[in-house]
């Protein structure tokens, strides 16, 4: 899909989602075509001629200013996230392409020794499409079943989206997809040619109809530490923090905490002694 198609159907999708009295505007009369916003009532609140919005989702603007970008981020109503996505799309629809990333295919030296370093508390080591690089034990162990996947198709998002275990793992299913999409389209925002994207989301669209859902709604979230909660087979129930450190060449270093001295950190030693036996 080009960079000007992107860009539309992601002003298009924020449309959609408001509903004229979120943004201060009257209902008005008559059976509405669209799910949300109008193309003119979004023109409106951002200060823009219709006919100039209409060329912009219709990829035959390619070059928006910043004044129309904060604009069209303040009429649309977009989180932090959602803005920072918004510039990259017309970066990108521009020409003003970043750097572009390098295959990662090796964990940093350092992030391996930090991995030792934080047992039992699980942790592992993902590039920017969620490939991981590397894992303590514990970290294999908490994503039951992907311990039997050849390491070079271990990616979390997959697992997510084709693993049954899954489904077990994540008390929370529903939320951990969505942020992991979230995640996906904020990296294709920032860089469509990421090496790997376009064969990992063409693999996961045409394996499962949720992921192929969640693509389409076009939510974007840059990945922060979060609570989640995980059912171990060997363990239980867990409640676990993610604390997620990014390198500089996009390695991304995650390790999930129980709270000190709860029953959560005595079934992570569990799951320490499960990964041995």
């Amino acid at each position: 899909m080009s960079a000007r198609r992107v860009l539309g159907d992601f002003l298009r999708t924020r449309r959609d989602r408001l509903q004229p009295g979120q943004v201060g505007l009257p209902a008005g009369t008559g059976r509405r075509q669209t799910p949300g916003l109008r193309r003119e009532e979004v023109a409106t609140l951002a200060g823009l001629s219709v006919d100039y919005y209409i060329r912009l989702e219709q990829g035959r603007d390619t070059n928006p200013s910043l004044a129309v970008l904060d604009a069209l981020a303040a009429a649309l109503r977009l989180s932090a996230d959602e803005r920072r996505h918004l510039y990259d799309l017309a970066r990108v629809v521009a020409g003003r392409r970043a750097v572009a990333a390098a295959p990662v295919s090796a964990v940093r030296p350092g992030l391996t020794v930090l991995l030792a370093a934080v047992r039992p508390t699980p942790a592992f080591v993902l590039d920017q499409v969620s490939n991981m690089l590397d894992a303590n034990p514990e970290g294999l162990q908490l994503l039951s079943g992907l311990e039997a996947t050849e390491p070079v198709r271990r990616n979390l998002i997959r697992y997510v989206f084709t693993a049954a275990a899954a489904r077990q793992v994540f008390e929370d299913w529903p939320a951990m997809a969505r942020d992991c999409v979230a995640h996906l389209r904020t990296v294709h925002g920032a860089d469509p040619e990421h090496p790997g994207l376009a064969e990992l989301t063409g693999e996961l669209c045409a394996a499962s109809a949720e992921f192929d859902e969640l693509w389409r709604t076009y939510d974007v979230r840059t990945k922060s530490g979060t609570r989640r909660v995980f059912r171990h087979p060997a363990v239980g129930r867990l409640t676990l923090t993610s604390e997620i450190l990014t390198a500089p060449d996009g390695q991304r270093f995650v390790a999930f905490q129980p709270q000190p001295g709860s029953p959560d950190q005595d079934a992570v030693t569990l799951l320490a002694l499960a990964g041995a036996s």
